[in-house]
């Protein structure tokens, strides 16, 4: 029987999957690393941190060369490589927020306009584009020193395989790529005065099997082409549909990718406190999760006016606001923690509806939405999520959606299967689905059109 290993190169550590032809677990193994925080809004890692995890985790399911293997991991994080490919400092990630000036002078270089009509994305910090700029500006004794640049799981690659590579779907999120032509940017690597040949040679995702931890993600729940959509509720909360066809946001409020899939993009709503909202909620008043929802159960859709802007962590869609901040409005005598957890669960699905509406101006028609992360375990919270977006949710046995993605990678690159829609006929099927609540959809579009007005008023009370 041939076995599928998935890597998984994430922020807090390396998850790995084997799985059989058919899609079933048959092994798991997890690593973890630390995260450095040297200033404040910084996030660096050792990438030799990722390496010996990697390996370890390898090891533990008995991994031989030979077997298929596929790679998912953390997007947009900077690894600088010297003439010996080895690390020339810590990896700058995806969560660090140091390049705020960076970002403003690559609109001004390239041009808002075109830079999203080029990359599919405005300049955001967490790219990797940006971090180049400032170890220009603030290290440059190693930027002289660069040779090559490689993203995370592409180091753990080379480790592995000696080779530096990178696939369409992760290098989307560089800043640095043509989206649209599915290669490197001549005109912004120009702009920018970074050279090519630092770059790897790039190939799609199921020729070296392999992809960013979202299109990994999508592709392990089932969405490798357009009609159903990845609905992830994790700390952060995401929202993935595959196009057909390039179409940029000309505002840039989602971000359009390159797929995992050839001749396919992917535009994606990311929310930045999902099932994170309803953490801190549990962190401060106490009680479990379950409490939580079993309190919330209780209450009726809406509850009477009380709504929450899920903004504790700034925001991302539709809004591009660090600064944003969250807010309970509406609340009154009768409101108890109950109250309070009903809000979060129905303000985190109305910010993934806003990121719905705006990939269906892209085109995106959804049917049915594939459903992940730790939130997804909630049944109150899809149906209420259901009912919001109005489609069903599925779930998939892929709970480790980017891993097991990754395995689907590097089975088709392997020949396992000749396309991603034959290796997702195999192995990807949903185990429950959730409809929406057809009672509690007045309610909703009412509430909706409320939470709108929210992140107005509330950006007015900031700057008063």
């Amino acid at each position: 029987m041939t076995r599928l290993i998935g890597l998984d190169v994430g922020t807090t550590g390396v998850k790995a999957l084997a799985l059989s032809e058919t899609g079933e677990v048959l092994a798991r193994a997890e690593r973890g690393y630390p995260l450095s925080t040297p200033e404040a809004g910084w996030a660096e890692q050792d990438p030799d941190n990722w390496w010996s995890a990697s390996e370890a985790a390898l090891g533990e399911l008995g991994w031989r060369k030979g077997e298929p293997l596929g790679f998912s991991g953390q997007m947009h994080g900077l690894v600088a490589l010297g003439a010996d490919d080895r690390p020339l400092r810590p990896a700058i990630l995806w969560n660090d927020q140091r390049t705020g000036t960076e970002c403003a002078e690559i609109e001004e270089r390239v041009g808002l306009a075109r830079l999203i009509e080029l990359t599919g994305n405005r300049a955001l910090t967490g790219f990797t584009a940006p971090k180049l700029l400032w170890l220009r500006r603030h290290e440059p004794d190693v930027y002289a020193r660069i040779e090559h640049v490689l993203l995370p799981k592409d180091y753990v690659r080379l480790r592995l395989t000696g080779e530096r590579a990178i696939d369409a779907a992760d290098a989307s999120g560089t800043l640095l790529f043509d989206v649209a032509h599915r290669r490197w940017s001549d005109e912004v690597l120009a702009a920018l005065d970074v050279p090519h040949r630092w770059l790897p040679e790039t190939h799609e995702s199921t020729e070296i099997g392999g992809a960013g931890d979202q299109a990994a993600a999508a592709l392990g729940v089932g969405v490798d082409r357009p009609g159903n959509v990845s609905v992830v509720l994790g700390t952060s909360g995401v929202v993935f549909a595959a196009l057909p066809a390039y179409a940029a946001d000309p505002e840039a409020r989602v971000h359009v990718f390159c797929h995992a899939v050839p001749d396919t993009w992917h535009a994606m709503g990311v929310m930045l406190s999902a099932a994170g909202s309803l953490r801190w909620l549990r962190d401060v008043t106490g009680g479990s999760f379950e409490e939580l929802a079993e309190e919330a159960g209780r209450w009726q859709p809406g509850m009477d006016g009380l709504l929450f802007a899920p903004y504790l962590a700034g925001e991302r869609t539709p809004h591009a606001d660090p600064d944003a901040r969250g807010a309970f409005v509406g609340l009154d005598l009768r409101h108890d923690r109950g109250a309070l957890a009903r809000a979060v669960l129905e303000g985190v699905a109305f910010g993934l509806r806003d990121s719905v509406e705006l990939l269906c101006a892209l085109g995106v028609e959804p049917r049915v939405g594939r459903v992940s992360g730790g939130g997804a375990r909630s049944e109150l919270w899809l149906q209420i999520a259901a009912t919001v977006l109005g489609i069903p949710l599925e779930r998939t046995a892929a709970e480790e959606g980017s891993a097991f993605g990754a395995a689907l990678l590097g089975g088709i690159a392997a020949g396992v299967w000749s396309s991603a829609a034959e290796a997702v006929a195999a192995c990807v099927r949903p185990t429950s689905v959730v409809e929406p609540v057809v009672a509690w959809a007045p309610a909703y579009e009412e509430a909706y059109a409320r939470y709108r007005m929210l992140y107005p008023t509330l950006k007015r009370l900031r700057s008063a």
